[in-house]
């Protein structure tokens, strides 16, 4: 995996470094299995996107430790980048059932995986993509990390399960949507960083104001996503836009919203002392702009 199998843009010139590891780390993963029929399909299914789940589970455990992942012990820093690579898994497995749900043909600039290998093969992938989750979670044999990972997954399918639900009624509360996101989206963006704060040994407290941070930030970054992409979708956010007699105020409503879900983000990453790199990164995160 190496620059050419994702999208350059100034994010990812930004994290550069970390990618480039991440990246690391997750072709490693995939090269265990490189005697399996699913050998060739996780590659491709691996290739592209920002890596912003396991970015911010990275930034997460070094705003905790104060200091860079590099400098870190070696067997800290492997299971660190090796529970970031089952996070980023765990959003291809997602991403591969959502472009089925949602017919999207096209991901990342290419044919979606359900269309170069068929919807068969891709339900398949997905499975094996668990497994892979699944070992490596047992390597960490840390309980905390397997527990975050399954809840993650279970709030995910949970959210997607409600959100087939709502389409299909073609009626929806934004109290509703929110509930859609909290558990679809926003439900990863909390595992990982809450991962990276169990990872650094973070306290009670650190702990849970990441896993505030990390669930805050991902319902912001949803809803700032399906503000950008509603003219190009028909989703769950088209059918609440619908719904409001003047389009444009709702939309400006919606926009206070996720700036206001973005504040409350950065509000708990205040709960945690210190002023380290990392921290004002992910400070510098809840601009919503920066995953451009």
């Amino acid at each position: 995996m190496n620059e050419r199998d994702y999208q350059l843009t100034p994010f990812i010139e930004r994290f550069n470094e970390y990618i480039e590891k991440i990246n690391d780390s997750l072709s490693k993963e995939i090269e265990c299995y490189s005697w399996s029929e699913f050998y060739l399909p996780l590659k491709y299914a691996c290739q592209g996107g920002k890596r912003i789940r396991p970015l911010i589970l990275n930034l997460a455990a070094e705003t905790i430790l104060d200091k860079s992942i590099s400098s870190m012990n070696s067997k800290v820093a492997d299971n660190i980048f090796s529970v970031s690579s089952a996070i980023e898994l765990l959003h291809t497995e997602s991403v591969i059932h959502d472009d089925i749900i949602d017919s999207d043909n096209i991901r990342r600039g290419q044919p979606a995986f359900h269309i170069k290998y068929g919807h068969n093969a891709s339900i398949l992938t997905a499975d094996f993509i668990l497994g892979i989750i699944l070992n490596i979670s047992a390597k960490t044999n840390n309980s905390h990390v397997t527990r975050e990972l399954s809840k993650a997954s279970i709030k995910m399918s949970e959210g997607e399960m409600l959100e087939l639900r709502l389409v299909k009624n073609h009626k929806i509360s934004q109290k509703q949507y929110i509930n859609v996101i909290e558990n679809k989206t926003a439900s990863l963006f909390e595992a990982a960083a809450k991962i990276g704060a169990i990872l650094a040994n973070g306290n009670e407290d650190q702990i849970n104001a990441l896993a505030n941070f990390g669930r805050l930030l991902g319902i912001a970054y949803q809803i700032h996503d399906d503000i950008i992409d509603y003219n190009n979708e028909e989703r769950l956010f088209n059918i609440l836009v619908k719904q409001s007699e003047q389009n444009n105020i709702f939309i400006d409503i919606m926009e206070n919203t996720y700036l206001n879900y973005s504040e409350l983000a950065r509000k708990e990453l205040e709960r945690i002392e210190g002023n380290n790199r990392s921290k004002r990164i992910l400070q510098d995160l809840t601009n919503l702009s920066s995953f451009s």
